[in-house]
């Protein structure tokens, strides 16, 4: 792993630093939201405009860097995050509503960026490396997991209005990301990207190893987001966990996503990327069993730490296996294709948790995510 080449070092660390605007809006969104909403039943839109925000812009994105370079479509959007953190703060400090979820929803412009991390990793290796790559650059969101909150916290005070610092101190973490990323070096195009026209997206997408690939990564992303965004539902509001509990077990689970990106690689490479898959999917399934079986703190958080798994051993997968679809001319708009599909249906997944846990319950609730796990089971039994 420490062999890898400087692009994926510096991919890693820009990614523990911005990808902290995320866990920061899921930490804040709703306490900001709950102060300035016209209606208590608008206090969760901020969270909601930030993936939304990440699915309309996924496909531009990828687009964008396919004209410009990935360089310079980077360091762009970084600084246009400077401006719109510095924009959410000050829709906190003249106490706007909806100004500080239009901010949120264009914050969504840089995850969908920090999203293209992991391909640009990829990118800068040797095929037999890109499962290293891959988990390397999803190990940042382990720190980013933390930054965010810590910077919430602490800029929770320095000014007049509550969380106005917080997105002041994230302005600058996107221009020491800026600083970062301008490390980068842009891989040389082959001259089949510069001569050969691709093929067609409709013939692309035929191939059983792209439906493989994204199917997998599409439903884990979804069963995850899902589950985890219902659990602080039912654990601190349903059943009278305490704050303090809830929160010990959401961060577990973000350890749990991103931890064993250390071993992926080494797992893919004793195993193979489909078994790794389908022991994702069973980490799912035992999940499921556990937060089906009682209420206790220790149920939330065994299930919560298997999701976390699940998750990482089926995006992962689906990631390492993407470029098997594609050729080098081909990547942008494949890798566009599957960054919409997989936040678009996340976000679907997000949004729609917490009215299906109150409306059918826990237990109920968890059923319903049987059928989607079924889906990437069959595809990645079929595929050859």
């Amino acid at each position: 792993m420490l062999s890898l080449p400087k692009n994926v070092w510096v991919l890693t660390l820009g990614l523990a630093l911005m990808m902290s605007a995320s866990s920061l809006v899921v930490f804040v969104g709703g306490l900001v939201g709950t102060t300035l909403a016209p209606s208590p039943n608008l206090a969760t839109l901020p969270v909601a405009a930030i993936i939304i925000g990440t699915a309309l812009a996924t496909v531009p994105v990828a687009l964008l860097m396919r004209k410009w370079g990935r360089k310079k479509a980077f360091l762009t959007i970084i600084t246009f995050s400077i401006f719109i953190s510095l924009l959410a703060a000050y829709s906190i400090h003249v106490q706007s509503f909806y100004l500080f979820c239009l901010s949120l929803a264009l914050i969504g412009i840089s995850v969908a960026s920090l999203n293209q991390f992991r391909f640009a990793a990829m990118e800068s290796v040797q095929p037999e490396r890109i499962p290293n790559a891959a988990s390397t650059v999803l190990l940042g969101g382990i720190a980013a997991a933390f930054i965010g909150p810590e910077i919430a916290v602490n800029g929770k005070g320095l000014l007049e209005q509550p969380f106005t610092g917080s997105f002041i101190l994230l302005a600058v973490l996107f221009i020491l990301g800026f600083v970062i990323i301008s490390f980068f070096q842009n891989v040389k195009p082959t001259k089949e990207e510069n001569i050969v026209p691709g093929r067609p997206l409709g013939e692309i997408i035929k191939q059983p190893v792209f439906w493989t690939a994204v199917l997998c990564a599409m439903m884990g992303y979804a069963v995850m987001s899902f589950i985890m965004t219902a659990t602080p539902v039912s654990m601190h509001v349903m059943d009278g966990h305490s704050l303090e509990d809830t929160k010990w077990v959401i961060q577990s689970h973000i350890v749990a996503m991103f931890l064993p990106s250390l071993i992926t690689a080494w797992i893919i490479k004793k195993i193979g990327i489909k078994a790794m898959m389908l022991t994702g999917i069973s980490a799912f399934v035992v999940c499921i069993g556990i937060a089906y079986s009682g209420h206790h703190v220790g149920n939330y958080w065994g299930s919560l730490v298997l999701l976390g798994i699940g998750w990482n051993f089926l995006f992962i997968g689906g990631t390492t296996l993407l470029p098997q679809a594609y050729n080098d001319n081909e990547r942008f708009k494949v890798q566009a294709l599957n960054e919409f599909m997989i936040f678009g249906t996340q976000a679907t997944a997000a949004l729609s948790a917490g009215f299906v846990v109150h409306a059918l319950g826990w237990e109920s609730m968890l059923l319903t995510t049987i059928p989607l796990l079924v889906i990437p089971l069959i595809t990645i039994i079929r595929s050859k």
